[in-house]
């Protein structure tokens, strides 16, 4: 019997593109995923850096050229003045409304924030923030529009 035998053989069609909220919790997702790693590595004592592949002009030359740029991401989460941790959820710069006039999500200690980023992955990949991410989604598409 040969390898591909093997294999389950089936129809299947890659779709072309993504629906939009898809594509929206996805994204809060991969965010959700730096911010994890952050807590994590601070909570080691060490510093996380997310490296990724930037295209410019060099200013001398005038070619494009590539570069593998370093950046810490920037924490959606802070410590109080009374000592608890506390989150946020972003859609870009855009902070996502939780509930009806809150937004931030109280962790207490620090200890406590990698499960409950954990569970907020969770959640926005079961689609319990749709709703929100949509109206987040359209608000910040409107500082892209052409209209102003």
């Amino acid at each position: 019997m040969t390898i591909i035998a093997s294999l389950k053989v089936t129809n299947a069609n890659r779709p072309r593109q993504q629906p939009a909220i898809v594509q929206r919790r996805n994204k809060l997702i991969n965010a959700l995923h730096d911010q994890l790693e952050l807590a994590r590595v601070e909570a080691d004592g060490r510093e996380y850096l997310k490296t990724r592949l930037r295209h410019f002009k060099n200013p001398v030359t005038g070619e494009y050229v590539e570069a593998i740029v370093s950046r810490r991401p920037l924490a959606c989460y802070w410590t109080a003045d009374d000592g608890k941790v506390y989150i946020n959820l972003r859609y870009g710069t855009k902070v996502i409304e939780i509930a009806k006039e809150k937004s931030a999500i109280e962790v207490g200690e620090k200890k406590q924030l990698v499960p409950v980023i954990e569970a907020l992955k969770q959640a926005v990949a079961a689609g319990e923030v749709d709703r929100q991410l949509t109206a987040a989604g359209a608000e910040v598409g409107k500082r892209f529009s052409k209209n102003f």
